[in-house]
Formats: structure tokens, sequence, C-alpha cells
């Protein structure tokens, strides 16, 4: 059982919450020490004088803030002490507002927050459930670990959760972050109809467990065949996508995608079909009624078959991953792209079979 990182109390009106702080997320990136190559000597490093190159100990370092022209201002751990916000033990509720009017760039990082001690859980799911039910969240200001944080406190299904939130200063305004930002313009005609209609073929309900770091999960597999002694061999780079130039042509081809990536054996009983579908027609009601051009005999999108046994080939490996997923094959992440093609294969037979019978 983790440990609780900060305990204090939650305040909102007259009522106080004995509450603990833990950690709602934990980075599962994958680290690396460093060594000198050909060697098994560990790399470390110094804290150096830049200009005698001699080491500097720890307790004779003082911090510097920059002020222009490369001069410094000298800052002491004692000073900054001095300014440092009192501990807190409390987290007060000052306001509660429409969680929906947030914009999702202030979230910084997420805890959770529990009640601690006897009688305390009452209030606590009081607050919880009053929250939930009224889509609020509360604003509040604490001081954990000598920082003071602006943070919202929500309602989730099982518990309260704290969101350390940025201050409204340090959000970047997009035109001052970017450059050549283009110009707000009216969309709409033809190309909005079907760029909706291709949002809603591809809508899907929000479930997190479908989406995976790949990556990880790569550099895991390549940990475990380096320790077995395999030798690994890179493969070559996939080869690039043609450039579409043309917008309606893109929408196309992606409504075309969104078709031709289906299981075989999905027909137009499945409502995200029909969607796919609607959108495709769009697409050619939409050049009917302006009469444009339409690409020629044998060249159209829409007869593009979906990825059958002999298609496999043309499909690159994340795609043949992504097809895996569906038919729901075991221990597709750790495939190569032969074994991936070959239980693809076979996870269709038996669907083939139930058709003809």
């Amino acid at each position: 059982m983790a440990r609780a990182i900060w305990t204090g109390s939650l305040s909102f009106g007259l009522v106080n919450v004995p509450v603990g702080l833990y950690s709602a997320t934990e980075d599962k990136t994958v680290h690396f020490n460093q060594f000198e190559a050909g060697t098994s000597d560990r790399i470390r490093y110094k804290r150096v004088n830049e200009r005698t190159g001699q080491e500097v100990e720890y307790r004779k370092i003082v911090k510097g803030y920059e002020v222009g022209d490369g001069n410094f201002v000298m800052i002491t751990d004692e000073e900054l002490e001095a300014v440092e916000p009192g501990r807190s033990r409390t987290i007060e509720i000052t306001d509660f507002v429409d969680l929906d009017e947030i914009d999702p760039i202030y979230f910084q990082r997420t805890y959770y927050l529990a009640p601690l001690g006897e009688g305390t859980d009452h209030a606590y799911t009081l607050l919880r459930a009053a929250m939930a039910a009224t889509n609020k969240a509360g604003v509040a200001m604490f001081v954990m670990r000598g920082k003071q944080y602006l943070v919202t406190v929500r309602a989730d299904k099982d518990a309260l959760v704290l969101e350390t939130m940025f201050f409204a200063d340090e959000i970047r305004d997009p035109r001052s972050a970017m450059e050549n930002l283009p110009t707000a313009r009216a969309a709409g005609g033809r190309e909005l109809t079907i760029a909706k209609q291709l949002i809603d073929s591809m809508a899907t309900p929000w479930q997190p467990d479908s989406y995976r770091d790949t990556y990880r999960e790569q550099v895991e597999d390549l940990i475990e065949r380096k320790r077995g002694g395999e030798e690994i061999v890179a493969e070559g780079a996939p080869p690039e996508e043609t450039n579409v130039v043309d917008l309606m042509e893109a929408l196309r081809r992606s409504v075309d995608n969104a078709r031709g990536r289906r299981p075989e054996g999905s027909g137009s009983s499945d409502p995200k079909a029909r969607d796919e579908a609607d959108a495709r027609e769009a697409v050619d009601a939409g050049d009917a009624a302006t009469g444009s051009e339409q690409p020629a005999q044998g060249t159209s999108p829409a007869a593009k078959p979906a990825a059958g046994d002999d298609d496999l080939s043309q499909l690159t490996k994340r795609e043949l991953t992504e097809l895996a997923g569906r038919l729901d094959i075991p221990g597709r992440s750790k495939m190569a792209r032969d074994d991936l093609e070959a239980a693809i294969r076979k996870a269709r037979r038996p669907q083939r079979g139930k058709k003809a019978s």
C-alpha cells in the first residue's frame, strides 16, 4: 500500500475533513544508466567550476538568477527560506466553479485525496456526492514541499481528485508560441460537411485501455531479447506516404481508409460501418452536386477493398498490430511482422467458416 505524500485537512465552509494525498499516476518510462562504450564502467557527473575546472562541494554552491547581459543576482538557501510560504496543513476551498469551464490546458498533475481517521467517511462521501451532482470543482491554494500550488478538487466515481494547476500567467498565448499560425476565417461549405462526416465515422467511446505505449513495449521487448542473447537488426524505414495536396482528395482518401481498415466480416449492421458509408456517400454526393471531376474508372477510392489475407503485405506493421488488436490476438505487441500476418490469417479462418455454414 502506498503512503500518503502529504497529510492535512480539506476545508469547505466550516467543515474540515482529514485527508491524505496520494499520487494518481506513475511514470513507466524506461530509464537507462550511462556507461563508457565497450566497458561496464558507469558514467558519473560532477559539479565543476567552469573557470577553474575544479570540482565544487555541494555545500559551497549558491543559486543565481540571470537579470540580463550576463549579470546574476546570487540568492542563498536561507534567503529563499525567508520568503517561502509557511507549511500548509489545510486545503481550503475558496470557490466552486463549473468543471466544464476549466480549459484542460490548466491541469498539471493528478492526485487522489483519501479520508483519514475515524468518523471522516461521511463528510468525505457527502462532499464527493454533492460535487458530482452539481458538476462543480473546488478551487484552493495549498503548500507542499515548500511550493505553493493552485489546485482544483473534483469528484471522481470513487474518490475526490486533486489537480495541481498552472497559473494563468504560465499559459502561453498560441500566437506568441508558434510561428505562421493561420488567421481565423470562416470554414464551411462542402469541405466542412465532409470533414464532420469523417469525424463522425471515426467517433468511438473513450476507452483508455485501448491505447498503449507501444514504444515502451518495444523497448522492454528489445531489452528482454538482448538479455537472452539475441542479435538485433534494425528494420528499414517504412515508405513515406504520398502527399495529398488537394483537401477534398485528402478527405476522400481518409474516408476510404476508415472503411478499408475495418476487420473483415463487419457488415452493414455495424453502426460505425454505416457512418463510414454515409461519409463516403457524402463525398460522392458533394462531387455530384458541384460537378467536380471523379477519379478514373479502376482508380476510385471506393473500389479499394477491405484488407483481405492477400492485402496484409500492403499494411504497415502498426496497422497490422491494430488489426490484430481488433481480432483480440494475444501477444501481438511482441510479434514480428511475419508472425502478425500469420496470426491474423489464422484468426480470420474460423470467421469465414462460420459465414459459409
